[in-house]
């Protein structure tokens, strides 16, 4: 999430003595010590309750703690967690035929992985495995990842180390057709990739004639198209795939995050057009009886309560909501977002805003760059909810 105040390591337990094992320091923290949720909510371990615009990094889709989820879960875990993909799996069969009829992608084939890194990690190497090629085209600001071949397609040099990079990738403006375009003539692109609404990167838009431009361009010179919907798909745009905005159908589709509320898991919705080989991709964990039983109680509830449908009208209420707030507020520069998925522009640094919103409002958002709050909220958050939002981020300005 970001953040300020550093938390102190914990103290020796039971009269111990000489050195113990710490955390390895890469996150700064928050002081909140988070242990319960429900629905758009999470308590402390002092019992303060938060609203929760952030869902875990829009991780939690269906709400923290839901009761269709839990038993789901449970109920599996004492049957089954876990067995290794030497053997049917049936409930991966029933994933993949539950997640092609949710998505619209009946006739696509799906690879269950741990992570969004993974999930873009095997889509870039089905791609080489398909057309022989090693380059790259990825989108300024973009982020895809933090393992090998996802994190030299993030346009973030501070987290890629030197032995990622190995000049795969060519970074280019977001929107700027012709600028792909020109790349892609040069016949030696393997894959596209591109999130048609940038997270990291401060909730920016893919534009539709950009979008069919490069689909088209990507077909005319036989480049793979992978649209990365880990963070801005499974519903949060309104639509099941925020790319189903833009009329266009790429060749290989990435989720994570929320696919499974909160277990990890990843996925790759691969087109007709590839043949699988034995061999060719693995996982020891990806697909595990206890993930697929997290990710279908989450179709479960996406489907009974609707909640594609809540994440198109109750975000456009935000959105209306925030626009108002922009006239009066003279820090909100800009509002940009769709569904759930909502960046809010400043002039000042977010972290102005987002210290009071969590210490003295009690409200978690995200945040991107310097100056951009990120509002990731679950699925399933109200209007009234959406409301009590405006009220606390009013207050936030003031503080």
């Amino acid at each position: 999430m970001g953040g300020a105040t550093m938390l102190p390591s914990p103290p020796l337990r039971g009269g111990r003595e000489g050195p113990i094992m710490k955390l390895f320091d890469v996150y700064p923290l928050f002081d909140v010590n988070i242990v319960k949720g429900e629905g758009c909510r999470v308590w402390d371990d002092r019992g303060q309750e938060y609203l929760d615009l952030y869902g875990g990094h829009a991780v939690i889709s269906i709400g923290h703690c839901h009761p269709h989820y839990i038993n789901k879960v449970s109920e599996q875990l004492q049957k089954l967690g876990f067995y290794s993909n030497s053997v049917v799996n049936t409930l991966q069969a029933e994933l993949a035929e539950r997640l092609g009829r949710a998505s619209g992608y009946e006739d696509y084939q799906l690879f269950l992985i741990n992570s969004g890194a993974e999930a873009n990690e095997n889509a870039l190497k089905l791609a080489s495995f398909t057309n022989g090629r090693t380059r790259v085209l990825s989108a300024e600001k973009a982020f895809h990842g933090r393992t090998s071949l996802a994190v030299e397609a993030t346009a973030n040099p501070n987290i890629i180390a030197p032995i990622n990079a190995n000049g795969h990738v060519t970074y280019l403006p977001l929107n700027d057709l012709a600028a792909w375009e020109a790349e892609l003539a040069k016949g030696d692109v393997c894959a596209v990739i591109i999130e048609c609404i940038q997270g990291v990167g401060g909730i920016r838009m893919v534009t539709e004639e950009f979008a069919k431009g490069l689909q088209a361009a990507c077909k005319k010179y036989g480049t793979v198209l992978i649209c990365d919907e880990i963070q801005c798909g499974y519903g949060r745009s309104g639509k099941f795939f925020a790319h189903q905005w833009l009329g266009i159908r790429p060749d290989i589709i990435t989720v994570a995050k929320g696919i499974a509320n909160g277990f990890p898991m990843g996925g790759v919705l691969i087109s007709p057009e590839f043949t699988p080989k034995y061999g060719q991709l693995g996982t020891t964990f990806g697909g595990n009886h206890l993930a697929c039983a997290a990710a279908l109680a989450v179709l479960d509830v996406m489907e009974s309560e609707n909640l594609v449908e809540n994440a198109r009208q109750t975000g456009d209420y935000l959105m209306a909501r925030l626009n108002e707030l922009k006239q009066s507020e003279p820090h909100i520069t800009d509002i940009r977002g769709r569904g759930l998925m909502i960046g809010i522009e400043l002039d000042i640094p977010h972290k102005d805003v987002r210290q009071p919103l969590i210490y003295e409002q009690h409200c978690f958002t995200g945040c991107s760059g310097t100056n951009t709050l990120r509002l990731l909220p679950p699925l399933c958050l109200t209007k009234a909810e959406a409301d009590e939002f405006i009220t606390r981020l009013k207050k936030s300005f003031r503080s």
